[in-house]
């Protein structure tokens, strides 16, 4: 069998790993990402680009190659209410440089990622290898077990990091056991041409305890249809003509376009899950993002609170990793410093369920949106606070001195 060694050993190249990887080898740690498709292009993944993730860009000095990929803004979210639109959240009012949600296909982030990376010497990206299983040594998780294209083989480490989602497969090998929360909801994710009115600010469609969100996204509109938990088989036997009425009911200026929906392969679900890890770690073996907490799509704030872990990592364990021994109190250490903004998180999360989301799928319009909204009317500052929670989170994390980089501007004026 095939082995080979490096510092760092980061399973899954999505957003959480990628960020993790070109931090550490900016640093100068050798780093090798085993991600196990062959390229990045997967639809409706989470396409949200937050403030405080904009600004680690700047600091990377990624910030103008970002700005050139095809994306839109998201400034506010606003809801139908009696009386008029209400917003509840704007980003417009934050004091940070970048004022929106960026959205913008994953793939074309992880790519931009993939090639800042590719620029170190001691970055590995691997694609189409798929992690099997952890090498274990005087229990410790000294490496990982993997496939490719030529078989099996082995990667020795002194840091296995689990980036590889809420389905994490290094965390299920680990033995490692996320507590599960309650949720009310699943989710469908389909598109639709653009449509009338769609654009910079995003407003639930609701209608009969049907929900729908309409993302403007560069050609169409991305709709998130909000179900209630396990009910995809039952709602999809319905029938697609069923499931256009109810896409029409709610949103009339979609009535002439939602034959577009061809087929049911054309309507992806989300399980929905909100979980978190009690334990992060174990010797040489550490989960960030959402192999540690799984988030609800609530707020889209997911992929910022990964990257932000991977921030963190990767200003707390460069030192550790150069020297050659990472030890527990290093790893405790990540965990420490992300467990507060994701417990925070978390329970915001929990709380919309119970209040909001488990009324609209009720059909009632949610008691605290009738409270909330005449304040929102007298005092529209309100709307920064959920917009700061969203945006930028309850513990921005600032990149590694060493990892940044001035604008590219600046470097081809230098």
């Amino acid at each position: 069998m095939r082995s080979q060694a490096t510092t760092c050993a980061i399973v899954g190249g999505g957003p959480a790993g990628m960020v993790l990887g070109l931090l550490l080898a900016r640093q100068g740690v050798r780093v090798t990402v085993l991600e196990k498709h062959a390229d990045f292009l997967r639809d409706f993944r989470g396409d949200t680009v937050h403030p405080s993730t904009l600004e680690l860009l700047d600091e990377l000095g990624l910030g103008e190659r970002f700005a050139s990929l095809p994306h839109t803004r998201v400034e506010r979210l606003a809801f139908p209410l009696p009386g008029g639109e209400v917003t509840a959240v704007d980003f417009r009012r934050l004091r940070t440089r970048h004022r929106y949600v960026a959205m913008v296909p994953q793939w074309d982030l992880l790519n931009l990622l993939a090639e800042a990376a590719g620029e170190e010497p001691c970055f590995t990206l691997r694609m189409s290898t798929e992690v099997t299983g952890l090498l274990w040594e005087d229990g410790r998780v000294a490496g990982v077990r993997y496939r490719d294209r030529e078989g099996p083989g082995e990667l020795r480490a002194e840091l296995t990091v689990a980036c590889d989602g809420r389905w994490s497969a290094v965390r299920r090998a680990a033995g490692l056991r996320p507590r599960e929360f309650p949720v009310p909801l699943d989710v469908w994710w389909f598109r639709l041409p653009p449509l009338e009115g769609v654009s910079g600010a995003l407003v639930p469609r609701v209608r009969d305890g049907k929900v729908f969100g309409l993302i403007p996204r560069e050609g169409y509109v991305q709709v998130a249809h909000l179900i209630p938990k396990g009910a995809d088989a039952r709602l999809r036997a319905r029938g697609l003509e069923a499931f256009r009425r109810d896409v029409a009911a709610a949103v009339p200026e979609a009535a002439g376009v939602v034959d577009t929906v061809r087929g049911w392969d054309e309507v992806h679900v989300l399980d929905v899950r909100l979980n978190r890890l009690r334990r992060w770690h174990l010797p040489g073996l550490l989960c960030i993002g959402d192999a540690a907490h799984a988030m609800s799509p609530a707020g889209g704030v997911g992929i910022n609170l990964a990257v932000q872990d991977a921030v963190a990592a990767a200003r707390l364990l460069a030192g550790p990793l150069l020297r050659g021994r990472v030890t527990e109190r290093d790893l405790a250490a990540v965990r420490r410093r992300r467990l507060l903004p994701t417990v925070v998180t978390q329970l915001m999360q929990r709380v919309l369920h119970r209040l909001v989301f488990r009324s609209l799928l009720a059909g009632r319009l949610p008691r605290v949106a009738l409270v909330a909204a005449p304040l929102l009317r007298l005092a529209p500052g309100l709307s920064v606070v959920p917009a700061r929670m969203i945006g930028v989170g309850v513990r921005p994390e600032r990149a590694p001195a060493a990892a940044r980089r001035p604008p590219a501007a600046a470097r081809r004026g230098g």
